[in-house]
């Protein structure tokens, strides 16, 4: 039985399996995008994006772990020189799959692109900078930013402020426009 065995064997032996995602991760690494089968990326996957993880800190014991698994100078450079300083950022997802349509000729494997996230243009906004992160929570939306101006009004000048907000709202609700009327539904004879 085969309880609590995830990988995906891709058919190959263990020496066969590891060389073949070895030589897929380095040329991920140096082309930024390879086409293969659907099965094999989200192996590599599983393989590269730890590799990218541990080069996010340029010491010599990580560079020694990633060539252990990697064993190729050049993508080794690429890796710790201009993956590693595109991808500080990111918290983890530095490869995305893309599905192409066309099944493979010979024995009708699904293909796809792989590829390094931070690396492809196409999907980048122009002219847009990344922001800071956000706090995202259930509570304080809107109601938290109006309690917090409200405030802030509040302390200025009390009773001056309680006077002017009754003909405030009155003059935002006028600025606003009007929803358009729907007219009655005719019945159907």
């Amino acid at each position: 039985m085969r309880h609590g065995k995830k990988d995906n064997h891709l058919g190959r032996t263990k020496s066969h399996r590891d060389a073949m995602l070895s030589n897929m991760a380095s040329s991920l690494l140096l082309n930024k995008r390879i086409t293969t089968t659907l099965a094999k990326a989200k192996e590599l996957r599983k393989y590269v994006e730890p590799l990218i993880t541990k080069a996010k800190t340029d010491t010599t014991h990580s560079r020694r772990v990633v060539f252990s698994y990697l064993q190729n100078k050049e993508s080794i450079q690429s890796l710790f020189g201009e993956v590693a300083t595109r991808t500080a950022d990111r918290p983890g997802g530095y490869t995305r799959i893309i599905k192409l349509g066309d099944a493979r000729l010979g024995d009708a494997a699904e293909m796809c692109m792989m590829e390094l996230v931070d690396f492809n243009d196409i999907y980048k906004k122009d002219g847009a900078e990344k922001k800071g992160k956000t706090r995202r929570s259930r509570r304080g939306g809107k109601k938290a930013e109006g309690a917090a101006e409200g405030a802030e009004e509040a302390t200025e000048a009390p009773a001056a402020e309680a006077k002017s907000k009754a003909p405030a709202k009155t003059a935002k609700a006028k600025e606003e426009k009007p929803k358009e009327k729907k007219e009655p539904k005719k019945k159907k004879d």
